[in-house]
């Protein structure tokens, strides 16, 4: 099975899902690295910055799509998705054989994280974090939501609390009657 985890930026789906994997002892991808790998790039924001947003997301489907076609569906896998990989035209249909997971965090939650560890993540709009999340959540929440199996709000939760909740959710369902 894979678990894939969709939220905005900072929703917590690489460090969730470094944690997760491990407790279930699976592999974690983190699609944004592979993208990165797959354009030669150090960082998000020099992919960014020399691909421009259309090569960005052609990469990203490009790698969405490998990562899942590699996968063998016998073995369990942790994979956090970029904020926008949903959003893709191709994403809905790869993501069918996914049980995916919508990390969902309000937008003054998400611009507190990220004024307090910017990290690699630039700037999709030219706002300020708390408009851009803001913007952000407006559209894409409601492509999330579609796509998730289950929803788990993360304001006010601990990473170990969100972990708890995932691990719950990424076991297989029981059989029989």
């Amino acid at each position: 099975m894979i678990l894939a985890l969709i939220g905005l930026r900072a929703s917590g789906k690489t460090t969730a899902g470094r944690l997760l994997a491990a407790r279930l002892n699976c592999p974690f991808i983190d699609l944004d690295d592979a993208v990165i790998a797959r354009l030669g790039c150090a960082t998000i924001s020099e992919a960014w910055s020399r691909s421009g947003e259309a090569g960005f997301r052609a990469a990203e489907a490009a790698a969405l799509h490998e990562t899942l076609r590699k996968q063998d569906p016998a073995t369990n896998l942790v994979l956090a998705l970029g904020g926008g990989t949903p959003m893709l035209p191709t994403a809905a249909p790869a993501l069918q054989t996914c049980r995916v997971i919508y990390l969902r965090a309000r937008a003054d939650t998400l611009a507190s994280r990220l004024a307090h560890d910017p990290g690699d993540r630039p700037s999709l709009t030219g706002a300020g974090p708390t408009e851009e999340a803001q913007s952000l959540h407006a559209i894409r929440d409601p492509v999330y939501q579609s796509l998730a199996a289950a929803v788990i709000d993360v304001d006010g939760l601990t990473v170990q609390a969100l972990v708890d909740q995932l691990a719950l959710l990424g076991r297989p369902a029981s059989g029989g009657a």
